[in-house]
This record gives C-alpha cells, sequence and structure tokens, in this order.
C-alpha cells in the first residue's frame, strides 16, 4: 500500500473506531500523538490522556455501546514531505446522529489538520488539531455543552 493511502485509512479508522465506541482504539491512534484545538485551548497527549478525554467527553448508549454517531470524513489532502518519514492532511468532517429521542441530523462539522510520522516502516499520527466550523444539538452525543467553552 502506498503512503498516501495508508494515511489516509488512519483517518478513516479514526472515524470508524469513534463510531464503534471503541474509545481505547480511538487512543491508541494516538498513543504517539496527540490531539489539540487552538480554539479551545486543549492538549491531550499520548494513549491515557486521549482515552481520558474521549471517556469524558462521548456519550456511548448502553443498548449499542456506541455514541450513535456516524463520522463522515471528506475532502482529504495528503502532502508527503520530501523526507518520506512525515506528512501533513487536511480534511472535513461532519458528524451525523439518530437517537430513539434525536432524529437522524448533523450535529457538527468542521476540519482536521493533521501531522503524521513514519515509525518502523508504519505511519502513525503525530498530531491532530480539531476545527469546529458549525454547531448543531450536541446534547445527545457530549457529556459537555461545547458551546459553553468557545467563550
Amino acid at each position: 500500500m502506498d503512503d498516501s493511502r495508508e494515511i489516509e485509512n488512519l483517518i478513516y479508522l479514526y472515524a470508524e473506531r469513534i463510531d464503534a465506541g471503541d474509545l481505547a482504539g480511538v487512543a491508541e491512534l494516538f498513543r504517539d500523538g496527540e490531539i489539540v484545538s487552538s480554539e479551545y485551548d486543549t492538549r491531550h497527549a499520548g494513549y491515557e490522556e486521549v482515552l481520558g478525554l474521549y471517556r469524558q467527553s462521548t456519550r456511548i448508549y448502553p443498548d449499542s455501546g456506541t455514541p450513535k454517531t456516524r463520522h463522515l470524513t471528506s475532502n482529504v489532502i495528503i502532502e508527503l514531505d520530501e523526507d518520506g518519514a512525515d506528512a501533513r492532511a487536511r480534511s472535513c468532517y461532519t458528524v451525523l446522529q439518530a437517537t430513539a429521542d434525536l432524529p437522524l441530523q448533523p450535529i457538527i462539522c468542521g476540519r482536521y489538520e493533521d501531522r503524521f510520522r513514519k515509525t518502523r516502516g508504519s505511519w502513525q499520527f503525530a498530531r491532530r488539531e480539531m476545527f469546529v466550523d458549525l454547531l448543531g444539538d450536541l446534547s445527545a452525543h457530549l457529556l459537555f455543552n461545547l458551546a459553553d467553552r468557545s467563550t
């Protein structure tokens, strides 16, 4: 598999794992990386911090073991550095959700700016910066009010 495809698969694997409620699997993607938001002044680095972030923020429904979401990632642009050991990617995300009390709807849209590092022959997340562009009803997804954090 070529480098760009391997990186693209990592981007999609993040979405697949979070939608499956596999928070430990999401954290594993950032074992040697970090998730940041300059907008909300947050930084979570490594497996334990990233797992803590998702456990404290993501509502998991007991009947499915998932957040009842679908993370759609699009407009993926990957740029490989000349050294072959680093890469950057930009992409957009839209999260859909439906629960017994919430009809199917988009709940948040934004962008990811990712950095990747090739370690021991495979690509890994080094850094993901998340940007929020549009907010919908996140009350059935997050365990806190994201809109309150923007001030």
